[in-house]
């Protein structure tokens, strides 16, 4: 069985996650792709974990050969962890965690498996049990479409077990405390964000409500209308490759006398549309349109009309309604019926 606990945010549960499972010094596998699995890698680093980094071309996904190499070499198993973010949002990449599963049970390897979900999970097709993760997290402000401010995270027994042997320094994230008071029913050791949990439940039901596989199915829509309308405009998507591509994010590549960051400043105080600015090393190269949550093909399609005027504004030669009618073609042969309304 596993369970679920709040924290503050993804950052939180990042942290939650790695101090209940592993001691300092423990060797922990990790994947750079982009700015959040960065910034998890810094924290990994600055908790005192020996990080064995795997680093890729922004743009590209999580480089699982090189995963096979070091785990076929580990045979006294002294890695005690993978940690891969699922789907990076700074580049619209995601990764194939049914491959890492895959690769460890093929070398028999007891590494624990640690996914940052915060951009995927009732977004896209997450497997729990099937990929054998065994610590997933995730945050309000995605898929779940709610405020910022919670972070969410399932452990499973394998996790479990190994809190009782996890050397870290945690207060707060103590998974221990969370499942002392949930034992007596009260289910929360300090504080709770009263509102927000109440705003959690409204969405479950609305996810109930649609059901995960029609949400999955709407996003992988979402997604493609998205791709069709960026080639429509006769831009690049910034992931490489279509077995990385997202369907909640896409960072779109801006020709090279394009600053992206106008693109989104333009789309902010003209339009009222909020777009992604590119983070780091995609700074001023790409900007994301986000089409994850509690988000419908007509109201990406005001999006995609938005980013064309935008594109008009700030010098690039689009066709205004070349990307929309792209889209559109695309979608009006593929959205269902409404279960409900039929």
């Amino acid at each position: 069985m596993y369970f679920l606990l709040f924290c503050i945010l993804g950052t939180g549960a990042w942290e939650s996650a790695l101090t209940n499972t592993l001691s300092p010094g423990d060797r922990i596998v990790s994947f750079l792709i982009g700015q959040f699995s960065l910034l998890w890698i810094d924290q990994q680093q600055r908790l005192k974990f020996n990080v064995d980094v795997v680093e890729s071309e922004w743009g590209q996904g999580a480089n699982l050969d090189v995963l096979a190499e070091k785990l076929a070499a580990d045979r006294t198993h002294t890695i005690k962890a993978i940690c891969i973010v699922h789907n990076e949002t700074a580049t619209g990449v995601t990764n194939n965690l049914a491959t890492v599963r895959k690769l460890l049970d093929h070398y028999g390897h007891p590494a624990l498996l640690l996914v940052d979900g915060v951009s995927s999970i009732c977004a896209l097709d997450f497997r729990m049990d099937e990929w054998g993760v065994d610590v997933a997290l995730t945050g309000s402000q995605k898929a779940l479409s709610l405020p910022t401010g919670i972070g969410i995270v399932c452990a499973s027994p394998k996790a479990l077990e190994a809190t009782k042997t996890a050397k870290s320094v945690r207060v707060f994230f103590d998974w221990n405390d969370y499942l002392k008071f949930y034992k007596l029913g009260t289910f929360w050791p300090y504080t709770p964000s009263i509102q927000l949990l109440y705003g959690l439940r409204a969405a479950l039901d609305l996810i109930f409500e649609e059901g995960l596989d029609n949400i999955i199915e709407r996003h992988s829509r979402l997604g493609k209308a998205t791709r069709l309308a960026v080639e429509a405009w006769g831009l690049k998507n910034c992931t490489q490759k279509e077995e990385w591509f997202s369907d909640t994010v896409t960072a779109v590549l801006v020709p090279p006398y394009i600053d992206s960051s106008e693109i989104v400043k333009r789309g902010w105080k003209r339009y009222n549309l909020s777009l992604g600015l590119g983070l780091n090393k995609v700074a001023g190269k790409v900007f994301r349109i986000g089409h994850l949550g509690n988000l419908n093909e007509l109201q990406l399609l005001g999006c995609l009309a938005g980013v064309e005027m935008i594109l008009k504004d700030v010098g690039y030669p689009v066709k205004l309604g070349s990307g929309v009618a792209a889209a559109s073609a695309y979608l009006q042969n593929n959205i269902p019926m409404i279960p409900s309304r039929i």
